[in-house]
């Protein structure tokens, strides 16, 4: 992204792979244990409070044309502030890419490698990225651009194919434990809905900067759709993939699907997608960390950080002592920092910008 601008259909790519990552483990499992039987209707609700939310930020962003959130930062609070905001958001994506790449790697040896160590399985994924990184993040944008409706037919194949294997009853009642569960608490959910991040930094690498609102949501409603399917497949298929040692519930979704005697088994085939879309993820988050120092460092070129910023991925990935405490950190302190840092930090920062803005025009006005 840094040497080319990218389209909109590849924009909307890096958002929905941002999005999507965090579903293939846990989250559609963590949402239903947080919302019961109400998690479909609850998504609908919060679905639409986050597209609310996106459309507001991005129509304070498109008042400062061509800049990301760290110019808006400067503009409201200097150089300092910029930094500070910087070094937020590379605190942010590194140890979100780090515990959800941990979590992925927990479960592929849980499933296929029980005896490997985690590190191997983890620095397998790091080299893969860094290089990436290092050679080609252009060609990783345009295999994302193939990769990512791959992975949407796959979600939609699973919903589709299973659903022999569905009962519908499951979703009653429909307000789950109540109103309150459902509606004031479960906002809680609105943490499933990462991807606005990554929106603050798009602006500067957009060949048609003007259509960001449509690439915002566009992304937020494909988001809200899949992750319905997602939650769909699991809930209507309880009891068995509630289960709280229940690991990559949509791999243990698409074991059951069966097509004759020709077509059975295609889990394999689905996680080989998968963990191609884990890797653009990684790759396009690596990237714009080193896009976010090198611009509050003021560095010429990036690549010389690309073995530094992937070994930090790998050494905060292997702090979790376990799988049970990388996924808490996944699914319950990643969602409050997607609470805090994405929409009330960043909306934040642009309407207190605005309002500068709006103010200096006010006086510049009454000067005249």
């Amino acid at each position: 992204m840094s040497n080319s601008k990218i389209t909109t259909p590849e924009a909307i790519s890096v958002v929905l792979t941002v999005f999507i990552a965090h579903t293939l483990v846990s989250k559609t499992r963590t949402l239903l244990i947080a919302t019961k039987s109400a998690t479909i209707l609850n998504l609908i609700y919060v679905g639409i409070i986050a597209i609310l939310l996106v459309v507001l930020a991005i129509k304070l962003l498109k008042k400062f044309p061509s800049a990301d959130i760290l110019d808006v930062s400067e503009y409201l609070g200097g150089k300092i502030f910029k930094k500070v905001i910087g070094f937020i958001f590379i605190c942010y994506f590194i140890f979100n890419s780090s515990i959800l790449i941990r979590n992925f790697s927990e479960c592929l040896r849980i499933v296929y490698y029980p005896m490997t160590n985690i590190a191997f399985i983890l620095l397998t994924f790091i080299t893969a990225v860094c290089i990436v990184n290092y050679y080609s993040i252009q060609s990783a944008s345009k295999v994302n651009l193939i990769i990512l409706p791959i992975v949407l037919f796959s979600i939609i194949f699973i919903f589709i194919a299973n659903f022999k294997n569905f009962s519908i009853e499951n979703m009653y009642p429909i307000l789950g434990e109540g109103f309150y569960n459902t509606f004031i608490s479960g906002l809680g959910n609105l943490g499933a809905f990462g991807g606005l991040s990554v929106l603050y930094f798009l602006p500067p690498y957009l060949k048609e900067p003007e259509k960001l609102n449509k690439i915002a949501i566009t992304s937020f409603v494909i988001a809200v759709i899949y992750l319905i399917l997602c939650v769909g497949v699991v809930l209507f298929m309880l009891p068995f993939l509630t289960q709280v040692n229940e690991v990559l519930p949509l791999y243990t979704a698409s074991r059951y699907i069966e097509f004759g005697a020709f077509f059975q088994r295609l889990e394999s085939i689905f996680l080989l997608i998968w963990i191609v879309q884990m890797i653009c993820y990684l790759s396009i988050i690596l990237h714009i960390c080193m896009i976010i120092f090198k611009k509050i460092t003021n560095i010429e070129n990036y690549k010389p950080l690309v073995i530094p910023f992937g070994f930090l991925v790998f050494s905060v990935a292997l702090l979790p002592v376990n799988y049970g405490v990388s996924n808490f950190l996944e699914n319950v302190v990643y969602k409050y920092l997607i609470l805090g840092i994405q929409f009330i930090m960043g909306i934040s920062i642009l309407a207190l910008a605005n309002l500068k803005r709006n103010k200096k025009k006010g006086a510049s006005i009454e000067n005249e």
